[in-house]
C-alpha cells in the first residue's frame, strides 16, 4: 500500500509540474506576440477593458436588490465617499458648471476608475465631458452624437450593446466608460494626444479642431492644478462671489 500510495504522490507531482510549464510556455508565446503585434495588444486591451467594465455592472446589478429604489437608480455620489483631489475638483466642476456636486461626484470618481485602467489622465477625460456637454447626459451633438462624451449610438453598437442597447448612451457612467474606450484607441492610432483630440473632435461634430484641442487641454490644465491644491479664482469663495465665464461655443 505504501508503495501505491507513493507511485500517486509522484505521479501527482509529475503531472503538475508538466501542467505549470505549459502554463508558462503558453504565457511566454502569448506575451511574444502581444509585443510583436501592437495592434492586437491594443485589441486584448480594448476587449479585456471591456469585460471589466461589463463584470462591474453585472456585479452592481447583483448586490442591488430587485426593486431599487429612485436614489439607488440615480447617477450620484456621496461627497465623503471621495479623495481629497477628487473633493476639489468636483467642487470647482460644480461653481463653473451649474451642476449639483452629488452626480459629479458619482462621474469624477468613475473618471478616476477609468484613469487607472486606461492610462489616461483623469482629468482629461473630465475635460473632454466639459467641452462635450458641459455635463449634461442628456446632449446632442451635430452628428449624431449623444451624451456626456457625444457618442455615437451608430457607430459604437457593439460596445453599447453590452449595457443594453442604444439608449444606454443616456446613462453617464456608460457614456462615460464608452467615450473613454473610444479616446483611448484614438490616442494608440494617431500617437498623439492633440492629433487624437482633434480626431474626436470630428467625430463629435466640432467646428474647428485646432480651437477644440486647446479648449480641452486648457480645462484639463485647470483641472490639474485644482486637483494639487493650486487656487483659482473660481476655488476661492472669499471674494465676493464667483466669477462669470462664458459660455463656451460648441
Amino acid at each position: 500500500m505504501s508503495t501505491v500510495a507513493f507511485d500517486v504522490r509522484e505521479g501527482f507531482v509529475e503531472i503538475t509540474r508538466h501542467s505549470l510549464a505549459v502554463i508558462g510556455l503558453a504565457v511566454v508565446c502569448i506575451a511574444l506576440t502581444l509585443l510583436a503585434r501592437p495592434g492586437l495588444q491594443q485589441q486584448a486591451s480594448e476587449t479585456l477593458m471591456g469585460w471589466l467594465e461589463l463584470r462591474q455592472v453585472e456585479q452592481t446589478a447583483i448586490v442591488e436588490s430587485p426593486t431599487p429604489t429612485a436614489a439607488a437608480r440615480s447617477t450620484a455620489a456621496p461627497m465623503q465617499d471621495l479623495s481629497s483631489d477628487q473633493v476639489a475638483v468636483t467642487r470647482w466642476l460644480s461653481s463653473k458648471y451649474k451642476v449639483s456636486q452629488e452626480p459629479l461626484a458619482a462621474l469624477v470618481s468613475e473618471a478616476w476608475s477609468l484613469g487607472e485602467r486606461s492610462q489616461i489622465a483623469p482629468t482629461l477625460i473630465l475635460a473632454v465631458m466639459a467641452i462635450e456637454s458641459r455635463f449634461n447626459p442628456f446632449a446632442s451633438g451635430n452628428q449624431g452624437g449623444l451624451g456626456l462624451m457625444k457618442i455615437e449610438p451608430e457607430v459604437h453598437s457593439s460596445a453599447l450593446s453590452s449595457f443594453g442597447g442604444r439608449l444606454a448612451a443616456f446613462d453617464p457612467l456608460t457614456n462615460l466608460r464608452v467615450g473613454t474606450r473610444l479616446l483611448q484607441g484614438l490616442i494608440h492610432d494617431t500617437g498623439t494626444l492633440e492629433a487624437a483630440l482633434r480626431q474626436y473632435a470630428l467625430a463629435s461634430g466640432q467646428g474647428n479642431n485646432d480651437q477644440y484641442v486647446d479648449r480641452v487641454l486648457a480645462e484639463q490644465k485647470l483641472l490639474d492644478n485644482i486637483s494639487k491644491g493650486q487656487k483659482t479664482a473660481l476655488s476661492n469663495k472669499n471674494n465676493g462671489g464667483l466669477p462669470k465665464f462664458p459660455q463656451a461655443q460648441l
